[in-house]
């Protein structure tokens, strides 16, 4: 009695199991391939890109500046006393600290700027995949584009649908 207990309770296990694995519908997008293909991407690329533009104009003329003085006093410093010389040294390194910071904060501002701009972008991006996976049903979407998923098996891609979510052609 006991072996028969034993049998039915795991075949009903084992079908339940099958129930519910088969209803599981799994789909896959390439969201890299996605976010390229939204138009405010392209604005986000085109301003980031003239943001960091700005910077690097800011940074050449910042060097030029530095190099030019550090000409000069190279030029002169023979003929100069001590204490100028140690006040025009002190001036060229003060501004070699500016452009080190000027550096580090440079590339701080770029990533909040990037992070501005494609924010939305991707937060649009994320809604429209969960929305037809939703509408769908799906009960996983894979993202190809970050490499994760080494096998799987068939799934539905997703991305015309995700596509028309968002107007893209």
């Amino acid at each position: 009695m006991r072996k028969f207990f034993f049998l039915l309770l795991t075949s009903l296990f084992a079908t339940s199991w099958t129930a519910f694995a088969q209803n599981l519908k799994f789909g896959h997008i390439n969201s890299s391939t996605l976010i390229q293909m939204m138009p405010a991407t392209k604005q986000a690329d085109s301003t980031l890109k003239k943001y960091g533009e700005s910077l690097d104009g800011q940074l050449k003329a910042m060097t030029l500046e530095y190099q030019t003085k550090l000409h000069a006093y190279q030029s002169k410093m023979d003929s100069l006393p001590d204490a100028i010389r140690a006040t025009k040294e002190k001036e060229l390194n003060d501004l070699g600290n500016r452009i080190q910071d000027f550096q580090q904060s440079a590339q701080e501002s770029m990533q909040s700027k990037k992070e501005e701009l494609y924010g939305p972008i991707l937060k649009k991006a994320d809604e429209a995949i969960k929305d037809v996976a939703k509408e769908k049903s799906y009960s996983y979407i894979f993202d190809t584009s970050v490499g994760a998923v080494l096998y799987a098996q068939d799934s539905d891609d997703i991305m015309s649908l995700v596509k028309v979510k968002l107007g893209l052609k």
